[in-house]
Order: C-alpha cells, then structure tokens, then sequence
C-alpha cells in the first residue's frame, strides 16, 4: 500500500468492463494507481457473471461490445441492483450519452478522456450516490420484514435469523434488491451459479421452492414466479 502512496478516499471494487483488452489495462492500472481494486471482463456475459460473483462498488462500462452490449448489461445490473454504473463511450453525439442516462447510467465518460477526468467522475458518482443513502448500514438491504446484511452474509426475518445455503442466500439478494420488481431467471442463475458458465434452468425450481418455504415459515414475502419471466417478491402488506 504504501509503495503507491497515501489514498485519500475510500478503496472502491471496481468492475472494469470492454471488449478492448488495452483499454481494460489501462483504465485497471489507472484506478490500481488510485488505490482502488479491480475486477475486470471483456463481454457482457462474463460482465454479469463477475457482478453477481464480486458484487462491485462501481462499474465501468463500455457500450459498443459485440453480443450483449453495454446498454443491455447496463439494463440487467439495473434489475437486480443499484450500483453506480459510468459509461465509457467513444460516441460523443448527444444521442449516445441520453441513451446511456436513459438505461440507468449515473455518468458517462467519452474516449479518450483524461486520467483526472475519470477519477474525478468516479469521486462525483460516488459522493451521489452516498448523500443519496438512507441512513441504515450500507450493506443492508431490506424488502419487507426481511433484512439481508451483506457484511455478515446473514439474512432475517422480524428479527430472527434465516438458515439458508449460500445459493439460497444468492437468490434472495437478488430479489430483495430487485425491490418486487421480476428478476429474470438468467438474472437469478447468474446469482446463483456464478462460477458456472451453463447453468441449467432447472436447477432453480428446487432452490426457490425450499426458500419459499422457509419465508413462508416465517411469515415474510416469498417468490413468486411470474411465467416465461422470472420471480419477484410477492408485496410486502
């Protein structure tokens, strides 16, 4: 740490997304030199793979990416989560940047841009997104009775403890910060399995069944699957 001087803000995990391996060094030795760490993916798949797996601070985002662009990434991480997004974008017409706001960007940054430019976006977006916070811990999440606390991997309903399994724990992040919104399947597999490349459909069924019995046993909201879609949370009364 010291071999790269004092930081003088908070270490951040940075997901680093492009399709350009330069430039994902680059912006990595940039914001590494920032103290900050790095996780970093060069498609939209391993991009939502690495998020649910890693679960970032903040995300860096190209949108021109063959496959899953970065307007759908973008989309998808909206769904299940309200992290700080910054669009890296080489398209400097305004219809690229409004497009970009529109899908849930908080900022976007054009190429080329200056190293104290994009740190300097990223103090902004984060700063935001801090005086925006309710004042509860900023590792909890809660949609109802239920209360996930992200530092400690705990979940509680009316202020007893869940037992659940890590891939129980996983799925039910994702709902509750999706906030009764539907939360695809791919979205949940990717959850759920982050490490596996293929994760089978089916494997969801027997998982979501077994937490909805357990939040039904606790008289706290429980999945509800919404055909050809996902799940959501059914409404908290």
């Amino acid at each position: 740490m010291s071999a790269m001087g004092p930081v003088t803000e908070a270490s951040l995990l940075i997901l680093v997304v492009d399709d350009e391996p330069a430039m994902v060094g680059a912006v990595s030795a940039l914001v590494g030199r920032a103290g900050h760490r790095v996780v970093t993916a060069y498609d939209g798949n391993t991009a939502l793979r690495r998020f649910s797996e890693e679960r970032p601070d903040l995300v860096l985002l190209d949108l021109a990416m063959p496959g899953l662009d970065g307007v759908e990434v973008c989309r998808a991480i909206r769904r299940m989560s309200q992290t700080p997004i910054i669009v890296l974008t080489g398209e400097a017409d305004e219809r690229a940047k409004v497009e970009a706001l529109d899908t849930g960007a908080d900022d976007y940054v054009v190429k080329p841009f200056g190293k104290q430019e994009l740190l300097a976006r990223i103090r902004a977006v984060m700063r935001r997104r801090s005086n925006d916070a309710e004042p509860r811990g900023a590792g909890e999440l809660r949609w109802g009775s239920i209360v996930l606390d992200r530092g400690r991997h705990t979940a509680s309903v009316a202020g007893e403890e869940l037992v659940l399994t890590r891939t129980e724990y996983s799925l039910l992040a994702s709902l509750v910060a999706a906030a009764g919104h539907v939360v695809s399947h791919s979205a949940l597999l990717s959850a759920g399995w982050p490490g596996e490349p293929n994760p089978d459909p089916q494997w969801l069924k027997p998982h979501l069944a077994r937490l909805r019995s357990k939040l039904e046993g606790s008289g706290a909201p429980a999945p509800a699957s919404v055909r050809g879609v996902g799940y959501r949370l059914e409404e908290t009364g």
